[in-house]
């Protein structure tokens, strides 16, 4: 029995190592003994504290969302000015889970890129950057991760639409990012990703406390291919990461949002949009 799971992990690491690389970081995270949960039929939600990855403590959330079940539950939820914490907003919309998603106006609220939700427009792009690269498509019959400059995605009949960024993996290979330190300095982690294998994964990863150092984006693009990303896209990071799940803790956040300083699940950042599933 030994022998066939160590057969078994070689073959996974032998499988990433192409696109990502194997390394001691690599078999850390595919040989993770996840803290795992059901939270309903199709969607898992896992947490792994890690003592030695990338040379720091970090401190990671997921749920997998199985698309062939809830490929008609995946929503967005945004206010064109408003702001409110993730789990508000979830816990308003009936959410099960729930991410914090794109980039927005902390002053003035609303998204600062484009969001498109039901067929109507939320918030039109402010000010083009080459970070808000990728966009999230969310149809009745699909959920798929694309890079912004391969589909009009403002006049697409897909009737929901979230843009932000970097894209991170396309088709199962590794964006070339650009050098600055929005892309290079550790800070906490928000992502989506879609797997070959039918699944969408949001991810989070805690930051700024001595118990999760946070991740650069090489550091999360390559956690994301040795999770099974074919497709990926970062979100809104830092204070804003936050990661819910209904019922599981007081506000159902269970990561550990940075805005309090305080390594706990009650420092959320008001935000302008989530992704959620509803049953």
């Amino acid at each position: 029995m030994k022998r066939n799971i160590l057969s078994i992990i070689a073959g996974l690491l032998w499988l990433v190592q192409p696109a990502f690389g194997q390394s001691a970081d690599s078999v850390a995270v595919v040989t993770k003994s996840w803290s795992v949960k059901s939270i309903a039929k199709g969607i898992v939600w896992k947490h792994g504290h890690f003592e030695q990855l990338f040379g720091s403590h970090q401190d990671v959330n997921l749920v997998a969302i199985d698309l062939k079940k809830y490929r008609r539950k995946i929503r967005i939820a945004a206010d064109s000015a408003r702001l409110d914490s993730t789990s508000q907003i979830a816990a308003a919309y009936g959410a099960v889970v729930a991410i914090n998603g794109g980039f927005f106006d902390m002053k003035n609220g609303g998204s600062v890129d484009f969001v498109k939700v039901d067929n109507q427009v939320v918030n039109r792009t402010r000010a083009q950057t080459d970070r808000a690269d990728a966009v999230l498509l969310i149809s009745r019959r699909k959920t798929e991760i694309q890079s912004a400059a391969s589909i009009d995605y403002e006049y697409n009949k897909v009737p929901n639409v979230m843009l932000s960024g970097p894209l991170l993996i396309q088709d199962g290979v590794a964006e070339v990012l650009n050098s600055n330190p929005f892309n290079d300095n550790r800070h906490p982690r928000s992502a989506f990703a879609t797997t070959a294998d039918g699944k969408l994964i949001f991810v989070v990863v805690d930051g700024r406390n001595k118990l999760s150092a946070g991740m650069n984006l090489d550091e999360l693009t390559k956690m994301l291919g040795w999770l099974g990303a074919d497709d990926a896209m970062n979100l809104d990071g830092g204070g804003s990461s936050t990661l819910y799940v209904k019922g599981a803790t007081e506000t159902g956040v269970v990561n550990h949002p940075s805005d309090n300083k305080k390594f706990d699940h009650m420092g959320q950042r008001p935000v302008a949009n989530i992704v959620y599933v509803e049953l």
